[in-house]
């Protein structure tokens, strides 16, 4: 029977050569991400953050990777992506290198935790500068090196770093991250409407939506939303996230497995946002 017939299914997590850009990239979840394209056979992947050592310092560990395609590479790109200039200098940097851009991972972003009636004005401007008007410049800046690299079969793939905190209820309280979740929520819409922009020039837009993952940013609200242990017997699956976890879910949406994949946000939290809303036995809500 001609259906049971799927073309090259071999290839279909594959990223054999394509060319990526992460902005965060130097740590945590972006550099997860790059280790994940990388091993998946990506040619370049221009790591990107504003310091330059720790560029220098990720692309080191990622290069030494055992088993990466021939002559693939990671490329230090330094570049403050919470700025115009910023953005047009990392363009520049990577229009040294190729011609085009298969795979754009938007994941550069900041967090204040602070009580509501105290909140500064400054940290909520912050943060919603970095999350999500430095997220618009940084696709719109690499468009075209987007548009020249994808096809209708095979489309370029931009990726926003969303959060559950912008699908659900965020933190509140002493700590509460007020312009974080507001951020995630602009940003997870934004990349709809770019996903229905972008689509036509052959450009898919998706958003990632973690939950807790263990991480230099994420490791201080870790501890006082209970610790690594209370939270992940409070998920659903019994854990919080692995890096494998963000991996694969970072290749399936970059390589052909994810062609027809646009406009959505994917909660990556073990359905944790979802479950802190259910109904108690007797009738009491949990959120």
């Amino acid at each position: 029977m001609a259906d049971v017939q799927l073309t090259d299914f071999p290839s279909l997590f594959s990223l054999k050569g394509k060319v990526a850009v992460i902005t965060g990239g130097s740590r945590g979840l972006g550099l997860t991400a790059a280790s994940a394209i990388l091993q998946a056979g990506a040619s370049k992947v221009f790591i990107t953050s504003r310091k330059a050592a720790a560029c220098e310092e990720a692309c080191k560990a990622l290069n030494a990777l055992p088993n990466l395609s021939p002559g693939a590479v990671a490329i230090p790109a330094p570049a403050d992506s919470a700025t115009l200039a910023g953005v047009e200098d990392l363009v520049a940097q990577v229009r040294r290198h190729t011609d085009r851009v298969d795979i754009l991972f938007a994941n550069a972003g900041a967090s204040w935790g602070e009580a509501f009636d105290t909140h500064p004005d400054s940290a909520f401007a912050k943060v919603m500068d970095l999350n999500v008007k430095a997220v618009f410049n940084t696709i719109r800046l690499f468009a075209p090196l987007l548009e020249k690299a994808g096809s209708a079969a095979d489309p370029s793939r931009v990726l926003i770093m969303g959060s559950v905190a912008g699908i659900g209820i965020g933190t509140l309280g002493a700590q509460g991250t007020y312009g974080y979740s507001a951020s995630k929520a602009a940003v997870i819409h934004l990349g709809r409407n770019l996903a229905v922009e972008l689509g036509p020039r052959h450009v898919t837009v998706n958003s990632i939506c973690p939950g807790f993952f263990p991480s230099k940013m994420a490791n201080g609200l870790l501890e006082l939303s209970g610790g690594v242990d209370k939270l992940g017997k409070q998920n659903p699956l019994g854990r919080l996230g692995k890096p494998e976890d963000i991996a694969g879910v970072v290749v399936y949406l970059t390589s052909r497995a994810g062609a027809y994949v646009n406009g959505e946000a994917i909660a990556l939290d073990g359905s944790a946002v979802w479950a802190r809303g259910q109904l108690g036995s007797a009738g009491e809500s949990k959120l």
